[in-house]
């Protein structure tokens, strides 16, 4: 059953025809079968693809190591302009892991990764890799009480980290015990990559000098050693042999809950190895694409879907170490980018640059991401333009990023999509974990291949997250949603962050994609306020586009939204400011304005 299951996947017939044979399947099976392999979303699956793949035995590092054999002349990376091959790449991060193994790295060790997009950061990744080590990738945004963790969390003895970062790393590491140090800290300045000089028109913004070219502060590592990037891949050590597979560690992101410190995700090679190759596919990825790669690749959806997801295909990825709207612009359209994976915020700003009339987006053939839904007119915009369909994901740390998009070529917008290759997904109710009928709200669960082992070192929180349905381990996402008749699912929120106004439930980000409907908003962000007689009520933090700028008041907006929704989801509160806060990755915080607002 499961064979045919997975065929019908690769038929060229068209949905309709599948839901034929589902059908024809349904009538001469037994019901608990056909709920195993009978899903709504099935009838919209893309025909080209199968339902699950098999994942390879072979390590992450193995796919670059295949594409520099294949194409080691190609560009895999451009900079600011400087280009390097395929057969460079791999050379640095052998290098890099000849030098970990020469300060002691073994297979297993934790090797703290601290760096914005940069070559450095994909050939240290790698090396990390090539070394039989772990990636334990850490937030720029961290300031040193913070980076404390990232130490001596997953016991990391090694770090490798960009100028602009790497004192606050070693300010960290000095202020702990002495056995829990960091005893060799590598560091690399940008410039190591490219030449501000003959970066030309695709020279980064003057604004970035600072913290990009010039000089950082000296990083001192008390009770160990600081060297520089150059040392590490002009050394002449020897390169360690290869000793992972796909049964190994090589992940250990963090991830941050409701309360307490971030936890370590233990993603297994083949977990990752998984979303990567479902990526490509998903994608109709080839090794032509041109992938802008701006996601912060520290995050897990970087890491996965645009670093590995890139580099196992063989495609070039135009680099940027962070978001800026004039120059992915301009990089789009000189570097005629086909493949760009973002955050919804990343469009809204650059569909409203100014300037934006200038850039030739038509290159683009595939663009999607996830954090944030779409908002309707952006994702119109997008359609009307360019004949581009917004495809948006679902996923987490813990699922190696997506566990749920749409099909490219049927999408639903302000929707999470349909679970992922692999994927079982349900809907349960949040205190009983049972499942709930469809279109019902509840707790979104997930099986596959791709969820991780486990909290580093915290089986009490790992043990809270997974439980058993019908034979299968389910991870407890937190998340609220739905699941519509197609089998496509809906997020109304997390599963703690519920406005309760007189009895009322509101979700948040259902308001907010009601309020992006407005004109004159670019951004919005809903929280709870006090209320002495409602017990809380409906804040908006709002930023207005610059068109619209002292033409639109908060009474405005107010009444607006009493005639567009529900009484009861109508902010009683909006307050204006010139932008949201937002995490490394590009996601709103909102429980940074929600403790704003109860400390207030």
């Amino acid at each position: 059953m499961i064979g045919q299951a997975d065929a019908w996947g690769d038929s060229p017939l068209p949905p309709t025809a599948h839901f034929g044979r589902l059908a024809a399947f349904a009538s001469a099976t037994p019901p608990e079968t056909v709920r195993l392999f009978m899903k709504p979303h099935h009838r919209f699956w893309p025909t080209r693809l199968p339902h699950r793949i098999d994942v390879p035995a072979t390590s992450l590092w193995d796919n670059l190591a295949f594409q520099a054999r294949r194409f080691p002349d190609k560009t895999a990376i451009v900079f600011f302009g400087q280009e390097t091959r395929y057969r460079e790449l791999v050379e640095q991060a052998e290098r890099i892991a000849a030098r970990l193994h020469a300060l002691g790295v073994r297979k297993g060790d934790r090797v703290i990764l601290l760096m914005q997009n940069s070559p450095q950061l994909v050939a240290a990744h790698y090396g990390i890799l090539r070394a039989n080590a772990v990636v334990v990738p850490v937030n720029p945004m961290n300031r040193p009480e913070e980076l404390k963790h990232y130490i001596t969390d997953p016991q990391a003895r090694v770090a490798l980290a960009t100028a602009d970062l790497a004192a606050n790393l070693a300010q960290a590491s000095n202020a702990l015990p002495p056995a829990e140090r960091l005893q060799h800290l590598i560091v690399t300045h940008y410039t190591d990559a490219f030449s501000p000089e003959q970066a030309g028109e695709e020279a980064p913004p003057e604004a970035w000098r600072s913290w990009l070219i010039d000089d950082q502060p000296e990083a001192r590592l008390d009770g160990g050693e600081v060297s520089d990037w150059a040392h590490a891949v002009n050394h002449d050590a020897p390169v360690p042999p290869l000793e992972v597979g796909a049964e190994d560690m090589a992940l250990l992101p963090y991830t941050s809950g409701t309360t307490g410190l971030p936890k370590g995700c233990i993603h297994l090679h083949r977990q990752a190895h998984h979303n990567v190759m479902a990526g490509n596919y998903w994608a109709n990825s080839t090794h032509q694409n041109v992938v802008l790669g701006v996601v912060p690749m520290f995050h897990i959806t970087g890491i996965v879907m645009v670093m590995h997801g890139c580099f196992s295909n063989g495609c070039t990825m135009v680099l940027m170490p962070r978001w800026e709207r004039e120059l992915a612009g301009r990089l789009i359209s000189r570097r005629r980018v086909s493949h760009w994976t973002n955050i919804p915020t990343m469009v809204i700003d650059l569909l409203a640059s100014p300037n934006f009339d200038q850039y030739d987006l038509t290159s683009l053939v595939y663009i999607g991401g996830g954090g944030a839904a779409m908002p309707q007119a952006v994702a119109q915009k997008l359609l009307d333009l360019y004949g581009l369909r917004y495809v948006e994901g679902y996923g987490l740390t813990e699922t190696a990023a997506p566990s749920h998009s749409n099909p490219p070529d049927r999408p639903k917008q302000q929707c999470l999509g349909i679970p992922y290759m692999s994927v079982d997904a349900r809907v349960v109710d949040p205190e009983t974990l049972k499942e709930v009928p469809v279109g019902e709200q509840g707790e979104i669960v997930i099986h596959g291949p791709m969820v991780f082992e486990g909290y580093w070192q915290r089986p009490d929180a790992t043990a809270e997250v997974f439980f058993e349905l019908e034979g299968k381990r389910f991870f407890r996402t937190g998340d609220l949603g739905r699941m519509d008749e197609e089998g496509y699912f809906f997020l109304t929120d997390r599963l703690k962050r519920m406005i309760n106004a007189s009895g009322f439930k509101v979700w948040p980000a259902e308001v907010e994609a009601l309020m992006f409907r407005h004109p004159a908003i670019q951004e919005a962000c809903v929280i709870a306020t006090r209320d002495a007689y409602r017990g809380e009520s409906v804040k908006a933090v709002v930023v207005l586009r610059a068109s619209h700028q002292g033409q639109v008041t908060e009474q405005d907006i107010i009444e607006w939204c009493h005639q567009n929704m529900a009484v009861y989801k109508a902010p009683r509160q909006v307050q204006f400011v010139d932008a949201l806060p937002k995490s490394g990755s590009g996601k709103v915080m909102w429980r940074t304005l929600q403790e704003q607002e109860a400390g207030g």
